[in-house]
């Protein structure tokens, strides 16, 4: 029950999607080379600050990357069609944008909480915290009991 991680992790969820800004600049900088269209300097600050700013406002529900990848195209002069080529490994891709998201929502918590000083480093620093040990379920064991 701790305050910081309760306002920073839904409040991160909402708005720091990193993975999505990077597989955003990714996606739209592969489908340029595909088309053979050069972005230039000026194409690719769109391209950044589009990358944020629709990672920003995308919701955290799966597939709705590739919403908003129509729209950093469009800033770009990319054909939308491009994200045909991006939805058959998006599967993989939205696994990996989770792993991004997820992994800086808990080292921003990880920052603010250390900051306000309700970090508590003897749990965070443990290195046995990782390790879960053996749990026997009493049905479990009933049903082994009866097997012999």
């Amino acid at each position: 029950d701790n305050p910081t991680a309760s306002f920073i992790v839904p409040f991160g969820a909402t708005i720091n999607m990193d993975g999505t800004a990077i597989m955003q600049g990714v996606a739209t900088v592969f489908i340029a080379n595909v088309y053979g269209i050069d972005l230039g300097l000026g194409g690719f600050l769109t391209v950044i600050g589009m990358a944020v700013l629709a990672s920003i406002g995308t919701a955290g529900v799966p597939g709705v990357g590739l919403i908003m990848l129509a729209m950093v195209f469009n800033q770009v002069g990319l054909p939308v069609e491009g994200i045909g080529l991006i939805m058959g490994v998006d599967r993989l891709l939205d696994m990996m944008r989770t792993a991004v998201n997820v992994t800086g929502d808990a080292a921003i918590t990880s920052i603010v909480a250390q900051s306000e000083g309700s970090l508590d480093e003897g749990i965070f620093y443990d290195p046995e915290a990782g390790n879960v040990e053996e749990v026997h379920l009493p049905h479990r064991e009933a049903d082994s009991a009866s097997k012999t």
